[in-house]
């Protein structure tokens, strides 16, 4: 098994150690105002993302029947995994603690490692499996850093209605909920 597989189909608990070592180092700081600032804007570009790809962004197989290149996609390749990275860095700020540069610097390299092995599987089978097209939009859209100005050449699709979109995105969610009260719980009572 290619190891890339492994960590995608697993994308959701590899980043378990890294939120325990966030939670466990927390402490009393005055980054909250970034910090949730950072954790609306990636869970935004999350939510939007999701408005345009649907329910394709929960799979555990890597591929798509369709090319998304509306909304946030006309700008970068990955918002979602963007997002993601926003959002945990937002998490960081709010943790605050001794250590939060660390921590940040930390959450940066584990995501640049993590989503650089995703992203090049599903490269590889978006290539594969899309062609042309694919490479098209591959060598137009920026991979992680958003592109000022939108892609033209793709295909304009309609968004879902937020409550499909907040329905698909109901766990993600939830888990950044209790995630953000495990922390402030950790914060008030053991500082």
């Amino acid at each position: 098994m290619d190891m890339r597989d492994f960590i995608f189909r697993n994308r959701s608990y590899i980043p378990i150690p890294l939120a325990l070592t966030i939670i466990y180092f927390a402490g009393k700081g005055n980054l909250y105002p970034f910090g949730f600032s950072l954790i609306i804007i990636g869970e935004l570009l999350r939510l939007n993302g999701v408005r345009y790809a649907g329910g394709a962004t929960r799979t555990r197989n890597v591929g798509v029947q369709t090319l998304c290149t509306s909304g946030p996609f006309a700008y970068v390749r990955n918002p979602l995994y963007l997002g993601n990275v926003i959002l945990y860095l937002g998490i960081v700020l709010v943790a605050g603690g001794d250590y939060w540069v660390t921590i940040m610097m930390v959450t940066t390299l584990f995501f640049l490692i993590q989503y650089g092995l995703i992203i090049s599987l599903e490269e590889k089978t978006l290539k594969r499996e899309l062609g042309d097209p694919y490479i098209l939009y591959y060598n137009a859209v920026p991979r992680i850093f958003p592109m000022l100005t939108r892609w033209k050449e793709g295909k304009t699709a309609s968004p879902r209605s937020w409550a499909n979109t907040l329905k698909i995105e109901k766990r993600t969610l939830q888990t950044l909920l209790g995630f953000l009260l495990l922390l402030l719980v950790r914060i008030q009572l053991f500082n």
